[in-house]
């Protein structure tokens, strides 16, 4: 078989939308996808969403991608990229997050600093049963930061460790979470970009692996009523003009040493989290595991070593210096969730919004945040259509095909309960 490139985008729903292309397309090109992709829904629904355009024609998008960008793959003679999305004009197709996120990264380095970003998944590994119905894996013994047989009997995380290490995925950690089969995937700090692509490929390999075994493994925020959620922590810090870690003021760390930057950004985070929880909490299943004492990102609040709070102050300081924000899940498309944390906290760079008090409760019983997201995904996205000033940092076109689609989505999901609302996301995410 000659090598073949397998060219990718990740769309509105984080779905990897791509094609397999001949060889003579490795290096710097382009391929073609019809448009109105973005405004197929889960369902495979064709809505009229706006960008498109459905109803003038399903025209033509453009995928770019550059030959520096292209990688192995973990297929037989296959390379893989991600590209970027434009219009047949030749202009960056606002509706495509990495384009979002490309633009969030220029807005930060216009102010002198280039984002770094390290991303943290959480999946639940499933099987299907004898009638076909997809339940938890078996992980007999399993319990937080559980390693060996007890926590992965088919030891499909070692074909994922390994495959990813011989791709040259920098892998930071793999271990089992508080529920089972629940397991966490975390890659290491890298420039914005390169890390959302590292971990949606990332993704779509540690999937496609689990498949080879059998097992189903889902980023959804609640794939089991009865257990935790998975979410997709976004840390965050920025290198500045002379190469040091912009949110450091020396080598120690935490709320007590927090510069203007820090704060600031910090206070962006706030001000917005209720419009942020629609975009990057993006489906009815979202809101299963956004809930109060879930420490799942739900209060507007903030702390140090505190996973409790929506937004934890590292007590690391110098170059390990960071923000860590933790509302959204993998049902967002990366890229888009990555832009808006970092576009929430520019905003409060640049506004200098008020920062409220750090919060003092344990987050189980009682807290001091009074703002929180919304319960549901038809309240979140209201705040999301509210917060006009996030959405024209994020892109406006953008955003209004999000919440269209999302519009959607609830009258789609409004009866689904149990299983029949997981099934609705489970093949997709």
């Amino acid at each position: 078989m000659n090598t073949r490139l397998r060219a990718l985008f990740c769309d509105h729903l984080s779905i990897m939308r791509g094609k397999y292309l001949p060889g003579s397309k490795i290096g710097d090109d382009t391929t073609r996808f019809c448009r109105s992709t973005f405004g197929v829904h889960y369902d495979k629904d064709l809505l009229d969403a706006p960008g498109a355009m459905m109803m003038q024609g399903l025209p033509d998008m453009e995928l770019h991608w550059r030959g520096e960008e292209i990688r192995d793959s973990w297929e037989r003679a296959t390379k893989i990229v991600v590209g970027d999305l434009y219009d047949t004009d030749g202009e960056p197709l606002p509706l495509c997050g990495r384009g979002a996120l490309k633009r969030a990264v220029k807005d930060w380095q216009a102010m002198g600093l280039t984002p770094k970003v390290g991303l943290e998944l959480e999946a639940f590994a499933l099987v299907a049963d004898e009638n076909g119905r997809l339940v938890p894996y078996d992980t007999p013994g399993a319990h937080v930061y559980a390693t060996g047989n007890f926590a992965d009997p088919m030891r499909f995380n070692d074909a994922i460790w390994e495959k990813a290490d011989e791709l040259g995925f920098r892998l930071d950690m793999i271990t089992s979470e508080y529920d089972s089969p629940q397991f966490e995937y975390t890659l290491t700090f890298d420039d914005a970009v390169k890390a959302v692509d590292d971990i949606v490929l990332f993704r779509l390999m540690a999937r496609e692996i689990a498949l080879e075994h059998g097992i189903v493994l889902s980023f959804l925020p609640k794939p089991i009523a009865e257990a935790g959620g998975s979410g997709l922590h976004v840390n965050f810090s920025f290198v500045n003009e002379s190469g040091g870690n912009a949110l450091s003021s020396g080598e120690k760390g935490g709320p007590d040493h927090m510069n203007d930057l820090a704060r600031d950004c910090v206070a962006g985070l706030m001000k917005h989290h209720k419009g942020l929880a629609g975009l990057i909490a993006p489906t009815a299943n979202s809101y299963q595991r956004l809930q109060p004492g879930s420490l799942s990102g739900f209060w507007a609040n903030w702390g140090g070593d505190h996973r409790n709070v929506t937004t934890r102050v590292s007590t690391e300081g110098g170059a390990k210096a960071r923000l860590e924000h933790r509302t959204a899940d993998a049902s967002a498309n990366p890229y888009t969730a990555t832009a808006g944390v970092l576009q929430a906290a520019r905003l409060g760079v640049v506004n200098k919004y008020d920062l409220g008090p750090i919060e003092t409760g344990d987050g189980f019983e009682n807290w001091d945040a009074k703002d929180s997201a919304a319960v549901t995904l038809k309240g979140a996205i209201a705040d999301l259509k509210a917060d006009t000033v996030l959405g024209e940092a994020v892109g406006a076109d953008l955003v209004a095909n999000h919440v269209f689609m999302k519009e959607k989505e609830v009258k789609k999901t409004k009866d689904l309960e149990g299983d029949q609302l997981r099934d609705f996301y489970v093949w997709f995410v």
